[in-house]
């Protein structure tokens, strides 16, 4: 990682200027071209700088529905629940915490009625109960990690 990816992960971190050619007002306060900042972070992404690059989406605003949600897994069939959830289209990430709920999992669905379907349906799947953690309150909270 050279100067110029430090200083674009930076300010990738405050947003992408919303206007008609976002890569454009960032390569000229980069003092880059749009082509090559772009190419910067599929590189960043292929290598494994960075594991995500895209939008967040307030998608209760949107209509949909949302909840934090964890399984206790017996650890011999830890990989093999973990694969069952990565392959379900609702479940935006599942990881491992060392807890007696040890796989933790966040769904995104249309509707509250898909999300209480899509809760019936891992525990179907699974053969566990599924402890649903809906948010309550929304907190907004600026993080910025330097590089």
């Amino acid at each position: 990682m050279d100067d110029l990816d430090r200083r674009l992960i930076n300010r990738l971190q405050l947003g992408l200027p919303l206007v008609r050619h976002p890569w454009q007002v960032l390569a000229d306060e980069l003092q880059s071209s749009a082509r090559e900042l772009l190419d910067r972070v599929h590189n960043l992404l292929e290598d494994g700088v960075l594991t995500r690059f895209g939008p967040m989406f307030d998608i209760e605003r949107l209509g949909g529905a949302f909840t934090l949600a964890a399984l206790s897994v017996p650890e011999v069939h830890f990989d093999e629940v973990a694969g069952q959830l990565h392959a379900l289209p609702e479940v935006a990430h599942n990881y491992r915490r060392e807890h007696p709920w040890n796989m933790w999992f966040v769904l995104g669905c249309a509707s509250e009625q898909d999300l209480s379907d899509t809760l019936q349906r891992i525990e179907t799947l699974t053969g566990l109960p599924v402890l649903n953690l809906p948010k309550e309150e929304t907190y907004h909270v600026g993080l910025y990690f330097p590089v």
